[in-house]
């Protein structure tokens, strides 16, 4: 058989029309998640939301990787990648009643997805990379696991959700414990030689398809309200929120990760930190300001109770946390504009259940615009630097050196 992996060496990986295909079915999966949070707005309504949230993106996440080494332009990389496209469309259409009865739907397509994907990936790896073969072999063994808690907790009703939280505690412990295997030992960060311009492509995407999700949101609402000077108020706000997050983690933060991880010596290791676990923040951010959004225009001057203040408040602050860990890990500081942004938002989060929902929104929005022009003028005042830091912060050294994944 020919090889389905890409050739690293030629330092080319990009991006295929394939992989953005699938990506197609994330987009509905965000749409679901988003409106599921709003139609159960609870302390356990968010909590169950935000374990499905965790799966998506585990699966999205994993997906990712093995692209990274695989080709999508050869034709079995591709009916994988379809195969695991039409499960996904069962995840997501099961996301609103993933808790009752479509529960065993969900657990059954997504521990598809995991281990499919992991059989796939040994059947290309046989023969021609054994380091990558036994990395993959512990990988399956965690994922078999995790997909035995999944269904398990589908066919039971008392504790389901103890089991899924164990699934998926199995799941992202296992990158963090070197996927360690009695027998087969534990894997190596070398191991995961990837393409880092690649990888961060691919998460800069993601974060796109859930800014997305918050556009089509506020335009779908909008379009179905009386357009009078309050909810005009309401979607300029919701509209401009949403250019803000894209420019605080696009505009700096993006490029400058993308250029870190293809330099760095063991781009393994930076992968699974800002690729891997953080971009969680960033995209969860997005799905409960998205849901914040559509409550903003749907009742602009009604009553912000707890709930509607932890969305409202909470998903631009989770988002903005996000770029801070975002910007720590790849640049080597904390940014004291996203610091001082989750100070405000704590100031808001104080007063927030006196305030009506337009002015909340309207007042989040401002905090991330400031954060966002803070950090642009900071970095137009010293042109050879990349953020602002805090003035106790020291810039990570740079050092330029060959290793896996450089080109």
């Amino acid at each position: 058989m020919d090889t389905l992996l890409r050739d690293h060496g030629r330092g080319d990986v990009k991006v295929s029309n394939a992989e953005l295909f699938f990506d197609l079915v994330f987009v509905f999966a965000i749409t679901r998640l988003s409106h599921t949070l709003l139609e159960d707005l609870t302390v356990a309504g968010a909590l169950r939301v935000g374990l499905l949230f965790m799966a998506v993106w585990w699966v999205w996440i994993y997906t990712t990787w093995v692209t990274n080494w695989l080709d999508p332009e050869r034709t079995p990389v591709r009916l994988m990648l379809y195969a695991l496209m039409a499960a996904g469309l069962f995840v997501s259409m099961a996301i609103p009643a993933a808790w009752e009865r479509r529960a065993l739907t969900f657990a059954a397509a997504y521990a598809a997805m995991q281990v499919g994907r992991t059989l796939f990936m040994l059947w290309a790896l046989h023969g021609r990379d054994a380091d990558n073969f036994r990395n993959f072999l512990r990988i399956l063994a965690w994922l078999v696991v995790s997909a035995l808690l999944w269904v398990a907790g589908a066919l039971v009703d008392d504790h389901r959700g103890a089991l899924w939280v164990a699934a998926l505690a199995v799941e992202y412990a296992g990158p963090m414990l070197y996927f360690y295997v009695p027998g087969l030992g534990r894997s190596r960060l070398s191991d995961w030689n990837v393409e880092g311009a690649h990888l961060a492509e691919r998460c800069g995407l993601f974060v796109i398809i859930a800014l997305g999700e918050s556009i089509l949101i506020t335009g779908a609402t909008m379009a179905d309200l009386p357009w009078t000077g309050v909810t005009l108020a309401a979607f300029g706000a919701a509209f401009a929120g949403s250019v803000a997050m894209w420019w605080l983690y696009f505009n700096i933060g993006a490029e400058r990760a993308a250029l870190r991880i293809e330099q760095a010596a063991n781009p393994g290791r930076l992968a699974r930190l800002a690729y891997t676990y953080t971009p969680l923040l960033i995209v969860g951010g997005i799905v409960a300001s998205a849901a914040a959004d559509e409550l903003v225009l749907a009742h602009p001057l009604g009553h912000v109770d707890m709930a509607s203040a932890i969305i409202v408040v909470g998903g631009p602050a989770l988002y903005l946390a996000g770029n801070l860990v975002f910007k720590r890990v790849t640049a080597g500081w904390w940014p004291l504009s996203h610091l001082a942004g989750l100070a405000a938002f704590a100031l808001l989060a104080a007063v927030a259940t006196q305030a009506t929902p337009l002015a909340l929104g309207v007042a989040t929005t401002g905090v991330l615009i400031v954060v966002a022009v803070w950090e642009t003028l900071s970095l137009a005042r010293a042109p050879h630097a990349t953020t602002d830091s805090t003035p106790s912060a020291k810039p990570a050294p740079r050092k330029r050196r060959r290793g896996h994944g450089s080109r």
